[in-house]
């Protein structure tokens, strides 16, 4: 499935080809010559053959190492890891018990931020790992390496979003440096729609619980 470019909104690599190894010419070496007419008379070209055919053959096992070395230095063996733990960049969070308010969000912190409290209408930050109730990730910023700005306040994320991160309705704010999980339902998220759609795929289900975790890292500047 070809995830969204952010889940955190409401309006939800190609492989490397191995590579060609080069065929031997034959043609080259039914053409080998030698620099002189006194050479050509001493060293006909049936005698220079076996030579030249062992020295293309020398060749091309070079250039077949060469490119095995350079797989092995496209593909080390600990990328899978490493990718997985970064994905997976939440999972070493310690557990909370989350708290369900009215609306039907549920919430908990992981670390409450010792930071300011960015006010509405301001750009901010935001690490988050996205998740359905079995557990299945299916978005990160984690993944793509840096922290996600979108701007609080003015409904361009999602509302269980909204008053996850901006407070209210028994929902306190988040402070910068804090962590928190949100237990959004669907009416607070992307409702009975699919989402994240490409070409007929689709990441979300309608009608899906979403949990996230998120990491207040700062306010834009």
């Amino acid at each position: 499935m070809v995830p969204p470019v952010s889940s955190l909104s409401p309006m939800a690599s190609s492989p490397i080809p191995p590579p060609q190894v080069p065929k031997p010419s034959t043609r080259a070496l039914s053409v080998v010559a030698p620099c002189s007419s006194s050479a050509a008379s001493s060293s006909p070209s049936t005698s220079a053959s076996p030579q030249v055919a062992s020295a293309g053959r020398r060749g091309v096992l070079a250039l077949g190492a060469g490119f095995l070395a350079s797989a092995a230095l496209l593909y080390p063996a600990g990328d899978a890891g490493a990718t997985r733990i970064e994905y997976y960049a939440t999972v070493g969070d310690k557990l909370c018990d989350l708290s369900l308010v009215k609306s039907g969000l549920a919430y908990c912190d992981v670390e409450v931020g010792t930071g300011a409290q960015p006010p509405r209408g301001e750009l901010i930050n935001v690490h988050y790992t996205a998740r359905f109730p079995d557990g299945t990730v299916f978005d990160s910023s984690y993944k793509r390496g840096r922290p996600l700005t979108m701007r609080i306040g003015a409904g361009k994320i999602l509302r269980g979003l909204e008053q996850g991160i901006s407070g209210g309705g028994g929902v306190p704010p988040m402070l910068v440096g804090g962590k928190r999980k949100l237990m959004i339902p669907a009416t607070l998220a992307y409702g009975p729609e699919p989402a994240g759609c490409f070409s007929g795929d689709c990441n979300i289900p309608g009608n899906s619980t979403l949990l996230y975790d998120l990491f207040l890292v700062g306010i834009y500047k």
